[in-house]
């Protein structure tokens, strides 16, 4: 349904993510970044994935890299940065990604959308959003600000999706230190809002030690966030959705820069690309 005369807000925010994701996730979905990254020579997908997402913020070591990311447990982002720069210039990652996720969205959204007016205005609304918000505090956002902005409309759209997506980022990670959740503790309480139980089973952590879960759950359970069968308490659940309201509020400052009819035209123009992409889970 579209929207009219929107204002900058929270709501807006959490809308525009929901439009702009599916956008984002051909990167980490569908087949074509990953054979870009493969013909570059990086030996599996987390090679590609970390040196490219990493690269606009320079030759930064493993630990700058983990902390930027945040939800990745200790020694993980070490297995990959810098060795996965050291025969692969970062420029060329960061090409090949971009490549790569720009062809997977022609290819899902075919030459109708691919070439419509409307996917060019979205293209061109998103980025005014994306180049447009402060930088202070934002290290993954303010790094891909340091890229160009792709001229061809749809190569245009993924690249500043995808730096709201790193806005968003940077502010989630901000309201989670608040809340003193930490990167494993965001992934047990995303999976049990999901509907995951055992929440350990979720396969961004289902790999950690045994160990290393146990104590983030008797963690969590020691603070009053889950109950006895890992499940949410109340106070869990509370937390995680204050969590996400701080990330809406946090994310709307790139939207201050459109005007509300502007605002109206974006979401108009990104539901059917968004309709398309959800309709194969952006594969």
């Amino acid at each position: 349904m579209g929207t009219t005369h929107l204002e900058p807000t929270a709501h807006v925010a959490r809308r525009m993510f929901e439009l702009l994701e599916p956008i984002c996730l051909v990167t980490f979905l569908a087949d074509e970044c990953n054979e870009e990254m493969a013909a570059l020579g990086h030996r599996g997908y987390w090679d590609g994935y970390f040196a490219s997402r990493a690269a606009p913020l320079g030759r930064v070591p493993a630990h700058v890299v983990h902390a930027a990311f945040y939800n990745f447990a200790d020694g993980e982002v070490a297995r990959h940065i810098p060795r996965a720069w050291e025969t692969i210039p970062p420029a060329a990652s960061v090409a090949a990604r971009e490549r790569g996720s720009a062809a997977s969205l022609r290819r899902i959204l075919g030459d109708e959308l691919v070439g419509s007016p409307g996917l060019a205005r979205a293209a061109d609304l998103t980025t005014k959003a994306a180049t447009s918000a402060p930088t202070e505090g934002r290290m993954m956002y303010a790094g891909m600000r340091t890229l160009d902005v792709p001229g061809d409309p749809v190569a245009r759209l993924w690249h500043s999706a995808t730096m709201l997506r790193e806005h968003r980022g940077d502010g989630h990670i901000a309201a989670l230190l608040g809340a003193r959740i930490g990167g494993t503790e965001a992934h047990v309480l995303s999976a049990l809002d999901q509907g995951i139980h055992p929440a350990e089973s979720f396969g961004r952590i289902h790999h950690l030690p045994e160990e290393r879960l146990a104590a983030v759950m008797d963690g969590l359970r020691a603070r009053g966030l889950i109950d006895s069968e890992g499940r949410f308490t109340d106070t869990g659940r509370a937390t995680k959705q204050r969590i996400e309201a701080l990330t809406d509020d946090l994310a709307t400052p790139p939207y201050d820069a459109l005007s509300p009819a502007e605002l109206d035209e974006l979401i108009t123009e990104l539901q059917p690309i968004t309709a398309a992409l959800k309709a194969t889970d952006s594969r």
